[in-house]
């Protein structure tokens, strides 16, 4: 079902995080020195650029030996010159930007159904508002917050996986407060605003970056209690968390 298109505030409080088995990391508390991103970046990208799709996106022109620069986020001069030398090797139009042909050439899957959740338009509004990246980010923080950055954006990734499968619930915020779904919400730590790298994790999130590959439930192994969750199939391991469809 489509999502709301109309960009808001970000107001909400209080949200928690998503998986049966899945545990808090104790890390500090309260940071409150972050600003709401006003809006959700589509998942096109051209010069000037910068998060997490990006940083995928020049993994993989790297390891296919379009691109010889750093993989550090930024989509500078190399980046565009490598896009436009893969373009013009597959056959696409060689502008530079990286939207869904391109995306869909480099099996960046994620980014594509970003756009066509946006009816294919590289300009059109996200489907998630600003107040779905502050609960998504408030979530991440209070289930995530000792991972590394990648673990962190996998949390929101699974939420969002969520939103997207047909057994669960089609918003952010129906995930999240699922009856019985998480812990999170019962225990409080879910009160605890989010820092800046959640946030960032948030948007990176939204914005398609998906690095558990499409899985719907991440749990601690070395803590979890419930046998149900062992016996999902695992598709990667991130930090602490085990990720599974």
């Amino acid at each position: 079902m489509k999502k709301a298109l109309r960009i808001g505030a970000a107001t909400l409080a209080f949200a928690a995080v998503c998986t049966t088995g899945a545990i808090f990391n104790m890390g500090q508390t309260n940071d409150n020195d972050f600003a709401v991103t006003p809006y959700v970046q589509t998942a096109v990208l051209k010069q000037g650029a910068t998060g997490g799709e990006v940083k995928e996106l020049q993994r993989r022109l790297k390891q296919w030996g379009y691109y010889s620069g750093e993989v550090d986020g930024v989509y500078g001069p190399k980046t565009v010159a490598a896009v436009k030398y893969f373009q013009r090797k597959n056959g696409l139009t060689a502008d530079g930007v990286a939207g869904k042909s391109t995306f869909a050439a480099l099996g960046m899957n994620d980014s594509v159904k970003v756009l066509e959740n946006q009816g294919g338009n590289n300009n059109g509004g996200s489907s998630y508002t600003s107040s779905d990246l502050y609960l998504l980010a408030k979530c991440i923080y209070a289930e995530a917050r000792g991972e590394s950055y990648t673990g962190q954006v996998a949390v929101g990734a699974v939420i969002l996986n969520r939103v997207a499968s047909s057994s669960f619930p089609n918003s952010v915020s129906g995930v999240i407060y699922q009856k019985n779904a998480f812990t999170a919400v019962s225990d409080g730590q879910i009160n605890l605003s989010p820092d800046k790298t959640a946030m960032n994790a948030a948007q990176d999130a939204l914005n398609g970056w998906d690095p558990t590959y499409g899985c719907l439930y991440y749990y601690n192994p070395a803590v979890a209690t419930s046998s149900w969750i062992f016996g999902r199939k695992t598709v990667t391991t991130i930090g602490k968390h085990v990720f599974a469809i």
